[in-house]
């Protein structure tokens, strides 16, 4: 009897570092699938404008974040960008001279924003933090997708550039560049398109009001959740191995006995 309490004790035992691995594993999941530069939303509908944010998380132990530049597609040139203020961040732009002018709303434009820098002014993004920095882009392109070149520079003086693509769409590289996908434009977005710059600006406004709500709000809300569920499964599980362990050893049968034969008694 004591030869198979030992072994069920050794099988708990066995169980219990199971599921705390696999709790442990379950929660460094997000981290290791996020711990690059992205876009928030991954997607936008084409034609119009969109609020999009680039997604900072700080991979060193020892280091913060200072800097962040965006360069901007050369081959598809965007002819509004607008920035809002970040406490704690400096915002910069630089523009370029286009060859070929891109109308927009009638007008004729030969210079866009190439490039948007966010530079801190207090302590930036602190290990395991990060920062979303947002911009206005319009007017989208109906299709396709937009790679962005993104440089992020540490206070030790480390630069890593997030401008990779991979030819094999399985297989992620070190450090990939953000990509946003643009969806063809809706039907009801292509029957307001006609009201002119007046309904666009009406768009961009709801935009910046919204937008950060939805994608802060329901995108990172449900993964938490998820995880919560899990992780309270298992300890559920592992409390129900943890009384039966106890039931079954040796001393607790002892017990048990002895408890009987005082109540007969």
């Amino acid at each position: 009897m004591f030869q198979s309490s030992s072994f069920r004790r050794r099988t708990y035992a066995r169980l219990g570092t199971g599921i705390g691995a696999a709790v442990i594993a379950v929660l460094a999941m997000p981290g290791l699938a996020h711990a690059h530069v992205t876009v928030q939303p991954g997607s936008a509908e084409g034609g119009s404008f969109s609020v999009i944010a680039f997604r900072v998380p700080n991979e060193q132990e020892e280091a913060r974040t200072t800097q962040l530049q965006v360069i901007l597609p050369e081959d598809q040139p965007i002819g509004s960008v607008q920035t809002t203020p970040i406490p704690g961040w400096k915002i910069t732009t630089k523009t370029r001279h286009l060859d070929k002018p891109i109308e927009m709303f009638g007008e004729q434009l030969d210079t866009v924003v190439s490039q948007v820098s966010w530079t801190a002014t207090g302590g930036g993004i602190g290990p395991g933090q990060f920062q979303d920095f947002d911009l206005s882009l319009g007017q989208l392109p109906e299709s396709g997708q937009l790679v962005f070149n993104a440089v992020q520079t540490y206070s030790n003086g480390d630069r890593v550039n997030w401008n990779q693509i991979s030819a094999d769409p399985s297989v992620e590289p070190e450090h990939p560049a953000p990509i946003l996908t643009i969806t063809p434009p809706s039907a009801k977005q292509d029957s307001t398109a006609s009201g002119g710059q007046a309904s666009d600006n009406k768009q961009v406004t709801a935009a910046n009001q919204g937008d950060n709500v939805d994608r802060n709000g329901a995108s990172d809300s449900i993964l938490p959740s998820v995880l919560s569920v899990v992780a309270l499964l298992l300890s559920v599980v592992a409390v129900l191995l943890a009384r039966r362990w106890r039931r079954s050893t040796p001393e607790a049968e002892v017990a048990h006995s002895s408890s009987r034969q005082d109540i007969n008694a």
